[in-house]
């Protein structure tokens, strides 16, 4: 599988990576997955400390560790989880992002996180001193590079001129291209890359659109109606191209693009993503008729 830097870190990232968030808790049915996720080419594994409050990060833990030095482990930090485990808030203080990590590392069974984020941003944050914990645990050598995870381009704008970060994961797909508008010039300006996550448009983009479609009112700027003549259209199209394989393309044909993020349930999803990104590449013909036939449209809000 292709491989492509984030920023300008020592990481080579597998163009596509494991998303964890939706693993559950049943550690070997977990384990299968990122094994054979592992064994297909994908070394990028994303997980969050919020997600199962710990749980995730410590099943895919397990399940990397006889491979550790072979793969990227990517985690997150913000989301701050309330004592009874009820819910979380936003603190992107840099006592806690300090203290936070410790937790991580052990959670993960690691010495040091490849790729430490910041789960959010916003511009309320203490964002110098936010940054500055991340800095200061790049220097400690907990942590190989950080990022930070935000669709807005008015917190885009202050995060990465300000910072040594490497990455910003956000929302991209044909059906949400909203950061084509600011946020990957902001972000190449800057030496960002970007990973994307829901590059699927939250199955829309898959061989079970229809089922997905009746699960949706809409997606983004596409009303329910107006996806149920676009999606047919596409595949008509794009004969002998899956929805899967032109979704996950489409992603991968921006250089901005480190990692493309996709979440399985199964093993045999894991490998239906990877033989779609592991297709020809989209011509430039097929890519303007893609943007021809899909909407353009930027963020409503934060600007």
């Amino acid at each position: 599988m292709e491989k492509r830097r984030i920023g300008s870190s020592p990481l080579e990232s597998s163009l596509l990576g494991l998303g964890c968030m939706s693993l559950g808790t049943d550690a070997k049915k977990a384990e299968e997955i990122i094994r054979t996720a592992y064994e297909n080419g994908i070394n990028y594994f994303d997980t969050a400390d919020l997600y199962d409050y710990g749980t995730n990060e410590e099943i895919v833990g397990q399940a990397l560790k006889p491979i550790r030095s072979e793969v990227i482990i990517a985690t997150k930090v913000g989301n701050r989880a309330k004592d009874d485990l009820s819910g979380w808030y936003w603190d992107p203080s840099k006592p806690y992002i300090k203290e936070q990590v410790k937790n991580s590392l052990k959670r993960l069974q690691v010495d040091y996180i490849d790729l430490y984020q910041l789960h959010g941003g916003t511009l309320d944050d203490p964002i110098d001193e936010t940054i500055e914990a991340f800095d200061e645990l790049k220097k400690e050598g907990l942590i190989r590079a950080y990022g930070f995870s935000s669709i807005r381009p008015n917190v885009i704008r202050e995060y990465a001129p300000r910072s040594s970060a490497d990455s910003n994961m956000m929302q991209y797909s044909l059906l949400d291209r909203r950061p084509e508008e600011q946020a990957f010039e902001v972000l190449k300006e800057n030496d960002v890359s970007v990973i994307t996550r829901g590059p699927l448009a939250k199955g829309l983009l898959s061989a079970k659109y229809k089922e997905k479609l009746t699960k949706h009112n809409g997606f983004v700027h596409y009303s329910e109606s107006e996806l149920k003549d676009l999606i047919p259209k596409l595949e008509q199209l794009f004969e002998g191209r899956s929805l899967t394989e032109i979704g996950l393309l489409f992603n991968a044909a921006h250089p901005e693009v480190s990692t493309i993020i996709a979440g399985a349930s199964s093993p045999e999803q894991v490998i239906e993503n990877i033989k779609a990104i592991n297709q020809p590449p989209l011509t430039r013909e097929e890519i303007e008729m893609l943007k021809s036939i899909t909407k353009a449209d930027g963020y409503k809000e934060h600007r």
